[in-house]
This record gives C-alpha cells, structure tokens and sequence, in this order.
C-alpha cells in the first residue's frame, strides 16, 4: 500500500540540473536516507566550464552515496582520496566528524563532453557513530552482486536485499538497488525494513492499481507487500531501511544536536575541516542565511 508520493523537484544549476526527493516536508527521510537528489541526465558540451563543477565543500554526520548511470565524475576529498566515479560503481564517503569534497569533470568529459546521469544520496550515521573517523571506500561495479530473473535484473548497491549481501560496509540496517524492468517485469519491495520506497528514474511503472513515471518516489506503508509492474523498459531504485530518528540538517550538515551544526559552521569557517588534498585552491564559503539548501551533487 503506498502512503505518499514524492515528486522530484526540478532546479537549474546553470547547464546541468537536478531533481530533488528528499528531503520532503511530509517526510524528511525514508530508513536512514535524508537526501536523495537525481542528477541529469544532461548532455553536456565539450569543453565543461569549471563552473560546472562542484567545489570543495564540507560534511558532518552522514554517508554520501554517489551512483551513476552514465558519465564520470572525479571525487576529491581530505582524506586523500582521488577516485573517478564511472556507471555501476559505489562510491561510499562518511563524513562522521568531519569531511571536505570536491566533485568535478575532469575526466574525458572535459573535452569531448557527453551525458551524465546520476543519483546522490545522503545517509544518515547512528547517534553512536556521528563522530565516527571519516573514510571513503570504491567498489567497482563488478564488486557488487546482481541477480535477475524474468524481465528483471537488478544490482545490490549496499545493504542486504533478496538474499544478497554486498562487501559495502554499512553503519545500520538498510537496502539500496538499481532495478531494470523489462515490460511485464515484476519485483517486489524487501519486507523486512519498516520503512522503504521506490524511485523512477526513467519509464513507468504499476504500483496499487496506478502507474507513476519519472521523478516519482513511492513512499510505501510499513506493512504492505508491494509489487512494482513495469508498464514499458523502466529503471528503478529500491531504497529504505531502519529509522534512526530525527535530524537536524543545515546545508551540507546532518546531525542529532543542534549544537554540532553550529560547531560545524565554526569549524568550516576556521578551516579546522581540511580541504581536500589535490583539490585546496578554492572552496564554498559558508553561506548566510537560515537554511541554505545542501549542494546538489554530493
């Protein structure tokens, strides 16, 4: 049975767009995930102006998730990682005490351009492990185990669905796919979390006798067995998990206490988060305001 529907609300970046889910005013977070942003698809020129990137910019609190369908995008952080993100691959980074990143084009796609296709996903960390030591971890997509069977083919991103597990480590309980739907293809919603939701990316889909197409999330009751149909070829990511309680968030800041969010701000401010270490010539100042929304790409 589903309970709410969520549609993607659209913003112009200034050549490349994004499509914001969570955070939703009726509901901030499906199991531990507070953000959900779908990035694209956007088919970009040659010669990607730099304005186009994202600069450093930092984090308390969560895991940032970074999945994408098409293109590539070079993650920098303070840990001293330097990854390129390509289709199919995991890219995991927890903030815990503090973190610094940069996402940009610095791949191929400077030049030549081309499409980019993504989600960002924010995931919030257990009280305990708020102040955990950041890290980031990278599994290819060949690390992360698929299945599939008539008219479905899937890949478990994190967490532990349909059986599966993965080597991604995770702090609490939760489920995130990629799903492909041929028409006609089934899959049902992983009924062991209290809490999930199935997003369309592209095509539509049969949910309770109505079908929902791109830019919609469907938030599902806690007790029901749901069942996605796909009315044409479809692409769609299963997520939810454990809740965690409530969060205060505050731009690219995620915590239980209020008071750590006002840390936060002083600690980027100061400069006691470092910058990332191949990426520390520029960053995005502190912005004013009350609630300054957290960057697209994270």
């Amino acid at each position: 049975m589903l309970d709410l529907v969520i549609g993607a609300r659209r913003k112009d970046l200034g050549g490349f767009e994004v499509g914001r889910v969570l955070p939703f005013m009726r509901r901030r977070m499906v199991g531990p995930f507070i953000f959900f942003d779908h990035m694209g698809p956007v088919d970009l020129p040659p010669h990607v102006p730099r304005t186009t990137d994202v600069r450093p910019h930092p984090h308390i609190g969560l895991s940032t998730v970074t999945y994408l369908f098409d293109g590539e995008i070079m993650h920098r952080d303070s840990t001293g990682a330097q990854q390129a993100i390509r289709p199919g691959a995991l890219n995991w980074m927890t903030a815990g005490s503090g973190i610094s990143h940069s996402e940009r084009f610095d791949g191929p796609i400077r030049q030549s351009g081309g499409r980019v296709h993504g989600i960002q996903a924010w995931v919030v960390l257990p009280e305990a492990q708020e102040e955990m030591e950041p890290s980031f971890i990278h599994h290819g997509a060949e690390d992360l185990p698929v299945f599939g069977e008539a008219g479905v083919s899937a890949r478990l991103i994190a967490g532990r669905a349909f059986g599966l597990t993965n080597p991604v480590r995770t702090q609490s309980p939760l489920f995130y796919l990629h799903v492909e739907l041929q028409p006609g293809g089934r899959i049902g919603i992983p009924s062991e979390y209290p809490e999930r939701a199935a997003y369309v990316v592209a095509g539509r889909v049969e949910a309770d006798g109505r079908d929902y197409g791109p830019g919609q999330m469907l938030v599902f009751a806690g007790r029901s067995d749901p069942v996605l149909t796909a009315l044409e070829a479809s692409t769609v990511m299963l997520l939810g998990g454990e809740p965690l309680g409530p969060r205060h968030i505050w731009w690219n800041f995620v915590s239980s206490r209020q008071d750590r969010i006002e840390q936060a701000k002083a600690d980027w401010q100061s400069g006691r988060i470092h910058l990332p270490l191949n990426d520390d010539q520029e960053f995005i100042p502190l912005p004013e305001g009350p609630k300054p929304a957290p960057e697209p790409m994270s």
